[in-house]
Formats: structure tokens, sequence, C-alpha cells
């Protein structure tokens, strides 16, 4: 076990609790005390200046304790945003949104902003509207709150007028902005569905029924197994993705990130039935742990793209590479 996993295993091992809703805010004081919390970007704006390796691991280690904080949202979209349109980039955690809607006059913006991730916690929203990247102090929204199934909370903030800071976004901005969110999405997927199986061998080990545990009994084993195979391909595929990114950056991983966004998503539906399955009806109570991670799963797993969207993504750039390039798309 090296350095950096021994950390996130112990900051996120210790923030868990199976109990509290909204956003940890002593957890993620702790990440920003050991800069976990801005681990890729640069130092000039803030950041530790990590690889996306290294970061894959610290998402992993989130999902699989089932961290309530936005770690992808501040790091990998609103920082990073910030940063290459040349604006500051604040203190606090942040979120990242894409806002064609929104009504830019001056310093000021205008509009509705739906199903914003961590909206009422956050320190600031970073709005992408057409060629801009928009900075939005949240204090000044109406906040119609909402969560998602894990009970994240997913807001409506409605601006008048907001005060806002404003700049041209890079060229290809947009586009890496959903590669960043699949990718991000797929790390955290990829670690619930490692905390799921986790949870499922633990009970199964430990629930006794006719006589012995219940996981001496084949067709329980034989669903671990399964289970297992599912978390080993998301895991491989999410951290591929990540390796890739840090080789070629995100133009250049497109097909790999795509990948993994389809291929997490896959595991965690097949991971959570599972698990459910081992369970039996206790799984489902609100009182059990393993909710927390079940519910992230099912709730990831359709945000940042579906299955389906990124594996039309893919069958596209299958067909642009034609015969001769269909190898070497494959093959990296």
């Amino acid at each position: 076990m090296n350095e950096l996993t021994e950390l996130v295993e112990s900051v996120f091992g210790d923030a868990w609790d199976a109990t509290a809703t909204g956003l940890d805010t002593a957890l993620w004081a702790t990440l920003e005390e050991t800069g976990l919390a801005r681990l890729t970007l640069p130092e000039a704006a803030g950041g530790s200046g990590g690889t996306y390796a290294d970061a894959a691991e610290v998402l992993t280690a989130a999902g699989r304790f089932a961290a309530r904080v936005p770690l992808v949202e501040t790091d990998w979209l609103a920082g990073r945003l910030l940063h290459t349109a040349g604006l500051a980039v604040p203190e606090g955690p942040l979120v990242a949104v894409v806002a064609p809607g929104l009504t830019v006059d001056g310093d000021t913006v205008s509009g509705t902003l739906a199903r914003v991730p961590w909206g009422r916690a956050v320190a600031g929203v970073v709005a992408l509207v057409g060629e801009r990247v928009v900075l939005v102090d949240p204090s000044d929204a109406r906040v119609v709150e909402g969560v998602n199934v894990a009970e994240e909370f997913r807001d409506t903030l409605v601006l008048d007028r907001a005060r806002a800071t404003v700049s041209a976004m890079p060229a290809g901005g947009g586009d890496e902005f959903a590669l960043r969110a699949a990718l991000g999405r797929a790390l955290l997927l990829a670690g619930a569905a490692h905390g799921a199986l986790s949870m499922s061998v633990k009970y199964a080990t430990e629930r006794v029924q006719f006589g012995r545990p219940i996981g001496r009994l084949q067709a329980v084993q034989q669903s671990l197994a399964l289970a297992a195979a599912e978390v080993a391909a998301a895991t491989a595929a999410s951290q591929a993705a990540a390796r890739e990114v840090d080789r070629n950056g995100f133009d250049g991983a497109e097909s790999a990130v795509a990948a993994a966004k389809s291929r997490c998503g896959d595991a965690a539906g097949e991971v959570a039935r599972i698990a459910h399955q081992v369970h039996g009806a206790i799984g489902f109570t609100r009182e059990h742990e393993l909710r927390l991670v079940t519910t992230r799963l099912w709730a990831w797993r359709d945000e940042d793209g579906a299955e389906e969207i990124w594996n039309d993504r893919l069958g596209a750039r299958a067909l642009d590479a034609g015969p001769d390039g269909l190898w070497p798309l494959l093959a990296g």
C-alpha cells in the first residue's frame, strides 16, 4: 500500500457515516488541508499538480465510502474551467454546469439552472454559456431544493441578475467538459461498486442460514463471483482511461473515457442487483448501510451520460475510423 492509498483510506474511512446527509463539511476541510480537494489543478490555481492516475485512486475511494463532497465538480470541472479561462479559482467547494439558456448581461446573469449538484452548499457555480465561462455567486440565487435517489443535493437555482464574472471559454472546452465529467463519474461508480461488493462478501460470511454462512452456498458464491468480475472490469476500464488522459490528454482519450463510463454504468446495475439479492430484504431498509452505495450506483449511472450515449460515441468513432483504423482505435 503506497502513501496515497494509505491517506485516502484513512481520510474517507474516518468520515464514513451511514446516517448523515448533505455536504460533509468536516471531510471537505480535511480534503482541502491534505491537498486532495484540488489534486489535479496546477499549483498556480491553488491545486496540487497531481496526475489523473492519482486522482483516480482518490475518486475510487470516495465512491467506495460514499463521500458526500463535490470532488469531481471542484477539481476536474469548475476549477479547471476557471483556470483555463484566466479566472481566479475561489476557495471552497465548487460546481460547474452547462447552461446554454442563461442570459448574460455585463456582469450579471439571469435564468434557471436545473439539478445543480450540491447547489445550495457550494461557494461558486461555474456555468458554460455558449462560448463563455461564467462564475456565479450562488448567494444571489433562489434555491429550489432537490435531491437524487442517493439524497445528494440536486438543486434548481433561479437567477435574476445575479452577480457574475465572465470570460471567454478556451477552444474545445465544452467537449472536454463532458469527457471530464464522464470519467470522474466512472471512477466514482467503480468505487461504489467495490463498496457494494465488499459489504456483500462480509454479509455472506456472517449471515448464517440452515446452519452455515450463506457464503458457502454455491448460488451465492457464483453471484458474488459475477459481481467481483464486474467490479474488476469497471475498475480496469476507469483506471486505464485515467492513465490514458495522463499520456494523451482528454482529446486523445475520448474512446477510453467513453468505454469507461459505459462499462462502469453496466457494472453498476449488475453489482447493485447482486448486492441486494445477497442481503435480502434488510439491504433495502434505510437503516442498512448498503443503500449508501447502491443508491449512488443507480443515481450516478444516469448522470453525465448514460451507457447508450457513450456507446453511440464509441460507435461513431469506430465508423469514422473505418476498416483500417478500427484495430488502432481498439488497441489505443
